[in-house]
This record gives C-alpha cells, structure tokens and sequence, in this order.
C-alpha cells in the first residue's frame, strides 16, 4: 500500500490510502470520524441495521497500527456516534480496542457526536490537540492555519475514461488537512458542498482512497479539475 506526503505548516505527514494520516517525524497516526457503535444506536431505534459496524472498523484500525507502529494515535471526534456508544461496546470489542492501543498513548479528540470522554477507555479526552505548528481537532474553523480535522466527511468524484468515480478522500491545501471518514457506516459530502468549500476559498488538493494507493487532482472552489492521476507515493 502506498502513502503520499504532503507537506503542512512545514512539516511532512503521509496520507494512507485507508484514510489515515501518518507524522512520522512525531511517529502520531491520527483517524477521524469512527463512529463507532452506529448499528447499535439505529437497532436500538427500530432501524434494522447490522451491528458488525465497529468490529469491521476495529479491524481496519488494526491495520493501520500495525502498518505504521504509532507511538500517538489521535482520533478526531465522533469516534462514537453518540455519548453512550461507549458502554454499548461489547464486551469483545472493548477488549479488542484496549488490546489495539495498549502501549499507546491515545488522544480521544472530543466531538459533536461523543462531546464527552468514553469511560474505561485507556487515554485522554480533549477539545483539540496541539502538537508543534499543527493542530488537530474535529470541526475545521475558518482561517485556522496547520490544521487536521474531520467531521465533514469529504468525498469527490473524479472523472476517468470508465466514467466518475466517487470515493472518500482527503481534502488539502497549504493551511489545512480535512480527513476522510474511516468509520464502516459512514456517508459522505461532497466536497463542492459549501461547508467545505468554503474552508479552501482558492482550491486545493483532493486525495481520493483506493485499495492500494491514493489518486489526486486539483480543485477549484466548487468544481473539480478534469485529471486524474496517481499520487506520489514512498
């Protein structure tokens, strides 16, 4: 599987093509958006939704940290779907979850969706993370500069020979970071939507997840550029 690095308030960070952000140099993997336990808070609403959302998502999050070897792992808000996601964790998930970041020092970035901290969960809670000339946290704030956040759900649709292709994808240009949603039940915005393009007034960058790589083209503030190409990869 192949990163691409980008380049943010002077530092180099790796875009994974699962949706993950690497910092190598402070070895930080951060995640946004796992909305955990969402299958069980629609069964419990009379929605039939199966509730194999945060074991799928759990395994994905395996992973990444076995792929990286973090010593920080930051999750960017909504790492739970409501404040009492927590506590419906099962009791095999919860141990697969504690098992997943022992030895790691975890950052649970509050948000909209979990604004409170998960009891019995090893790590911190927070409103927002700042490390160096970076800051992470879940909802982008406008002018901010050195950001990564979440929340937005991006996804784009490039244009290929076979027709459109619309995937989660990593949203960038020279002041911030947004991050793809990694949860299993999670939707999208488009990136053309206002609530994000206005954060990126002169366009930027799009990185879109495929299975082994990422594929990027340029932005405008509410369209998409017309190529598509493979990004840089190490």
């Amino acid at each position: 599987m192949s990163a691409a690095p980008i380049h943010l308030a002077g530092e180099r960070l790796m875009l994974d093509p699962a949706g993950f952000v690497a910092w190598p140099a402070q070895r930080l993997l951060a995640v946004a958006d796992l909305h955990l336990e969402k299958g069980s808070h629609f069964a419990a609403r009379g929605r039939p939704v199966p509730p194999y959302d945060t074991k799928e998502t759990l395994e994905r999050l395996a992973l990444g940290l076995r792929r990286w070897r973090p010593a920080r792992l930051v999750l960017l808000g909504d790492s739970f779907h409501d404040g009492e996601g927590a506590a419906r964790l099962a009791p095999s998930d919860a141990a697969t979850l504690c098992r997943l970041v022992a030895d790691i020092e975890v950052t649970w970035v509050l948000g909209n969706h979990d604004p409170v901290a998960p009891d019995a969960l090893p790590g911190v809670a927070t409103e927002e993370q700042r490390i160096g000339p970076l800051v992470f946290r879940h909802i982008a704030r406008p002018g901010a500069a050195g950001e990564v956040s979440g929340h937005f759900h991006p996804k784009a649709t490039a244009p290929t020979r076979a027709g459109g292709v619309t995937r989660p994808c990593f949203l960038a240009d020279a002041r911030r970071l947004l991050m793809p949603a990694f949860g299993a039940y999670t939707g999208g915005l488009d990136i053309a939507d206002p609530a994000i393009a206005t954060l990126f007034p002169r366009g930027g960058r799009a990185f879109l997840l495929g299975r082994e790589r990422l594929f990027s083209f340029p932005t405008g503030p509410l369209r998409l550029a017309a190529r598509l190409q493979p990004a840089a990869a190490t």
